[in-house]
């Protein structure tokens, strides 16, 4: 038994990926995208039909609408080869504007019910800032699912938990660059911050009851995602699922069973003004929390540069 089949009898497998093609090969039960994925999916010979009958077929719509419809539609085609749920991404530059994002949240909901799916297989991403976490708890109890990403911090997925989101997706790899830059270590198996950081947010979770899935992300290589064997959830990118599907290595349940009520973790609690203070006082996740959202923002734009020459 290869490792990713090994991997699916401890944890719910998600492909990281806006190719549904290859989403086919690896029968992930879920799929998350974010605006960098369609960005490169798009640019693919065989997805150019895709994008050019969504502008064919709303001509007076804005680009920004276009946009949304094709992330819709990429959804639809993921859901088509998914037993799961899909993640969908509202607009990175409306991450502090909670009312925005609550609105683009239920307009791209809106496309997805009239295309046949229901609100149960999508979750809308949300970057995880104050105000992102603020709208996902009015989506929330309106029975929209949501998914908080751009997550570095316990005190980000502990604002995520009270608010009673559906699932986090807490960074490793983005975390373990920063540490490798500021150290210059490589850091490896268990001693790698962004597993300590996963491991510590899912057992803190876990001891005090949150009903919030933890689902980690943004993986460099195996060594991280076989140290969070047990996770509830693990998005993977294609090429990493690959090296998982090509190894038989031995993998070996890592969160879950009695670590959680080890934990010596205390339970907190948190308003804005201690989110702010919490994430202030770690350099870490202010920049890459900063970082991600400038770099989701900017691959949307080259989105619509390219939706724009079309039109």
């Amino acid at each position: 038994m290869n490792q990713l089949e090994q991997l699916k009898q401890h944890t719910i497998v998600v492909a990281d990926t806006g190719d549904f093609q290859s989403i086919k090969q690896y029968k992930p039960r879920d799929a998350t995208t974010n605006p960098s994925l369609i960005l490169k999916a798009v640019q693919k010979p065989e997805y150019q039909p895709l994008l050019e009958k969504i502008v064919k077929d709303h001509p007076g719509i804005s680009t920004g609408e276009v946009i949304d419809r094709l992330l819709v539609a990429f959804g639809m085609e993921i859901l088509k080869v998914i037993p799961g749920r899909v993640s969908t991404e509202v607009d990175a530059r409306l991450s502090f504007d909670t009312q925005a994002t609550v609105d683009k949240a239920r307009e791209l909901i809106t496309f997805y019910e009239a295309e046949g799916a229901g609100r149960e297989r999508v979750l809308i991403k949300i970057a995880s800032t104050w105000e992102g976490i603020k709208a996902a708890e009015v989506l929330e109890r309106e029975g929209i699912k949501t998914n908080l990403t751009l997550l570095f911090s316990l005190a980000q997925a502990i604002a995520a938990a009270e608010a009673g989101v559906q699932l986090i997706s807490p960074f490793v790899g983005r975390i373990y660059d920063w540490y490798k830059k500021q150290t210059g270590t490589d850091f490896e198996g268990a001693t790698d911050p962004g597993v300590q950081s996963v491991r510590r947010i899912y057992n803190h979770y876990r001891k005090y009851g949150y009903g919030t899935e933890v689902m980690g992300a943004s993986f460099r290589n195996t060594g991280q995602i076989l140290e969070l064997a047990g996770c509830d959830l693990l998005t993977i990118s294609p090429d990493l699922l690959q090296k998982l599907q090509d190894s038989t290595g031995p993998v070996e349940r890592k969160l879950g069973g009695e670590t959680a009520p080890a934990t010596a973790l205390e339970k907190n609690s948190v308003d804005e003004k201690s989110f702010r203070f919490m994430l202030n006082e770690d350099p870490m996740a202010t920049e890459k929390l900063a970082e991600g959202i400038r770099a989701f923002c900017a691959d949307s734009a080259k989105l619509r540069q390219i939706i724009s020459a079309m039109r």
